[in-house]
Formats: structure tokens, C-alpha cells, sequence
């Protein structure tokens, strides 16, 4: 009696809104690896209702996925949505509005969506730009991956996150409200960003590679202004990821409590038994140094000579240091830094994440699992379980033999909407 009654329970909970995909073969939980054969994935207002074994019809759409392999939509922890790098840089910074990055960042948010990439974090781009893109996406809008948002990256005066090689008028004029000095300044810039509408905190700790200024990829902040920020972050609800690549970076940064680095070039011994201490993660973003690496080897690159002999200090050395973190337990989100590298071709971290070290299966986790976590959306992301968002992406071929599959993704649903069709 009391299953007929579940039953009766479920199928009045059913309705014609209701969708059933029929998914050939399922890694529905990247934690635990198994691949499920022959499931239904019932989605009901945006989320995951039930996965049943067999093909269950109902009274819904069926989606058609039978020869595909379906997983949890993919997340990008390292994103810049609102520009792609190039040889207009230095002109765009000058000539483009906020509207202007937010107009861009439409087009690039929709490309990083059809490829499968459902979520992003933005780690630094125009405050008004982001924070419009990002609600406006929410609103439905305009299609794209939801945002986690940092806007404006913190820096100290005169850091890699200040204006370098314009005239000081132009310089003062292109500024940005993200520079402090001091702990108590420090403090200051991260509730304002705050106030301004950040879901994170994202800071220079070092000096990166893009930056037009030759002061190398050394350590910028001081400890007081390190532990200032991720103090008054904390307090107010928010993680604080750190761009670093120089070990002293590295490991200042963990030391002030940071919840993430990106890059971390030149991690060493104690800066993965910091990791592990602390819990952080490693976003390694070895694709950007792929891509830099590149860029520094082309005789036409458009870097100039400060990026171009960073580029050559820095990204030959990333693969390498992958290795090392993954060889020493280091916990991995995924990210790639995009607009270093072009959006929409995100999934290439994964086959360089394998070079690395990292299996398939790791390297899917990482972009599924440990990415929801290191972002703190555990509960609504990252698996294909009952109750959570209806994230799901879809290939022809079996990504835990080629994980190189994710690149040529045919099916891309968030939360429930489907953006490419595997019958299209």
C-alpha cells in the first residue's frame, strides 16, 4: 500500500512542463566515478527531480540522449568574460566604456555557455560591466553560465593592478577604485567592493604576466594588507581568491588565509604543505600559460618586452608545477583564465590538467565537483543529484577515455533550459 500510494505521490507530481532525458551512459556523481548505463533524468522547474534506471516515459518532453555521455554542466573558477586579450589592449582601455565590456562580454558568455561551461567565476573585470552581465544573465536576458563576480581585482598602489605606460593624465582617468595601501585602506577597498556588489574577493598578490611594467612576478601586498583583506572579507560572507605566481606570493598568501590561488607558478615544498593545512585550492590555469608561452614564441607576438619576458619566465613552467601539485595532494578547481586563451575553447585545461598527472576522471572532478565546492555551490551544482540545478552537458564519446571529448560538447542545458540541442 505504501509504495502504491508513493506512486500515485509521484505521478501527481508529475506535469507536461516536466522534461525526461533519456541519457545513454551517466556519470551523474564525478565523486564517486561510476558511470551509470540506461537512465532517465527527470527535470522539473529548473532542477533535477529524480535519475531512474530505464528509459521512463511521462507526460513532459523527452529529450533524446541515448547515444550520448551526459555529466554535470562544467565550471570555470578562472574566467574574464568581458574581454579577450589581443593587440588592442592598451587602445581599448581608453576608447571602450563599461557598456562597451558589458556589450562584448554578452557575446563571449553566450560562446563559454555553448561550450558547455554552465557556471564561471569572473575573477576581474570593469564593476559595472561584470555586475550588469552577471544580472542580466540571472534575469534571462541574455544566455550565458551564471557568474560568481569579482569585479575590480585588489591591488596595492602602483601594483600590477594600477594603470602602467599611459601618461599620468590618461592614467588618472582610467583608475580604478581597487588600489589600497595599508591594512586599514585594504580594508576599506574590499567593503567597498562589496558594496558594490562582489560575490568574491579577487586579489594581486604578485605581479602578473600581461601587466605592461617590468616589476617581475614578485610578492606586492604586505602580510598586515594580506590578512586585512581576507579578515574583512570573511567577516562579511565572501572568499578571497589570490593571483600568485612567485613562491614568496604563494605562500604569503596562505599564510593570510586566502581561500584560493590562481596560477601558483613557482609553488614549492611548503607552499603545498600550506595547501593542505589550510584547505585552499589550486586554480592552475595551465592553459593561460600554454597560451602565453605561445604568444612569447611568436616573432610578430604582440606582447611587449615586460610581458614577453614574463611570459617566458612564467608559462613554460606551469605544466610543471601542475605536476607537483597534484603529486603532493594539493585540492584542484578547475580554470583557465579566459580571455588569455579564447573563450569558448575552456575544455582544452582538461586534456593539459591530464598531462599534468591528473586522470580523465580527476580532471572532470575538477571542473564538476571540486569547482562547486571551491566556490561554495556544493548545493545547487557539480553532480546530477535530486534537488540540485539541472546542469547537464552531453557528448558523443567517452570523456573519461578522452577527456579531450569536452571539447565538442552537443548537448548544454542550465538550469533546465536547454542551449544546445544534441537533434539540432
Amino acid at each position: 500500500m505504501f509504495f502504491f500510494a508513493a506512486a500515485l505521490l509521484a505521478s501527481a507530481a508529475a506535469s507536461a512542463n516536466d522534461i525526461y532525458i533519456h541519457a545513454g551512459r551517466v556519470l551523474a556523481e564525478p565523486a564517486s566515478g561510476r558511470v551509470l548505463a540506461e537512465q532517465t533524468i527527470v527535470v522539473r522547474h529548473g532542477r533535477i527531480a529524480e535519475v531512474r534506471g530505464g528509459y521512463v516515459d511521462g507526460p513532459g518532453r523527452e529529450i533524446n540522449l541515448r547515444d550520448k555521455f551526459v555529466l554535470p554542466g562544467l565550471i570555470d573558477s578562472h574566467v574574464h568574460l568581458c574581454h579577450e586579450n589581443g593587440p588592442n589592449d592598451r587602445m581599448n582601455r581608453v576608447t571602450m566604456t563599461a557598456a562597451d565590456w558589458a556589450i562584448q562580454g554578452a557575446r563571449f558568455a553566450n560562446i563559454t555557455l555553448r561550450a558547455g561551461f554552465t557556471t564561471v567565476a569572473n575573477l576581474g573585470d570593469e564593476n559595472d560591466a561584470i555586475f550588469a552581465l552577471r544580472n542580466g544573465i540571472e534575469r534571462g536576458d541574455v544566455p550565458g553560465p551564471r557568474i560568481v563576480a569579482a569585479g575590480h581585482v585588489l591591488s596595492p598602489h602602483g601594483g600590477d593592478g594600477d594603470v602602467h605606460g599611459y601618461r599620468p593624465d590618461v592614467a588618472a582617468t582610467i583608475r580604478r577604485s581597487n588600489l589600497c595601501s595599508g591594512a586599514d585602506d585594504c580594508s576599506r577597498v574590499v567593503r567597498n567592493q562589496i558594496q558594490r556588489g562582489a560575490d568574491i574577493i579577487k586579489i594581486v598578490a604578485t605581479g602578473s604576466v600581461l601587466a605592461d611594467v617590468a616589476q617581475g612576478v614578485g610578492l606586492q601586498f604586505t602580510d598586515a594588507e594580506l590578512q586585512a583583506i581576507v579578515q574583512t572579507a570573511h567577516r562579511m560572507g565572501r572568499r578571497v581568491t589570490a593571483h600568485a605566481h612567485s613562491t614568496d606570493g604563494v605562500n604569503a598568501a596562505l599564510r593570510g588565509g586566502v581561500d584560493s590561488i590562481e596560477h601558483g607558478t613557482f609553488l614549492d615544498d611548503a607552499s603545498i604543505k600550506l595547501f593542505k593545512a589550510s584547505g585552499a585550492y589550486l586554480v592552475p590555469t595551465l592553459l593561460a600559460g600554454a597560451t602565453v608561452t605561445a604568444w612569447a614564441n611568436d616573432p610578430e607576438s604582440f606582447l611587449s618586452a615586460p610581458a614577453k619576458a614574463k611570459a617566458l619566465e612564467v608559462g613554460p613552467k606551469m605544466l610543471e608545477m601542475g605536476r607537483r601539485a597534484h603529486a603532493g595532494g594539493v585540492k584542484i578547481a578547475f580554470g583557465t583564465d579566459a580571455s588569455v586563451a579564447k573563450h569558448g575553447t575552456n575544455a582544452r585545461e582538461l586534456s593539459l590538467l591530464v598531462q599534468a598527472g591528473l586522470t580523465p576522471l580527476e580532471a572532470i572532478r575538477a571542473a564538476t565537483v571540486g569547482s562547486a565546492d571551491h566556490l561554495g555551490l556544493s548545493k545547487e551544482i557539480g553532480s546530477l543529484a535530486p534537488g540540485k540545478l539541472a546542469d547537464i552537458v552531453a557528448v558523443d564519446g567517452d570523456p573519461l577515455a578522452a577527456v579531450s571529448e569536452l571539447e565538442h560538447v552537443t548537448f548544454v542545458m542550465k538550469a533546465g533550459v536547454v542551449y544546445v540541442d544534441a537533434q539540432d
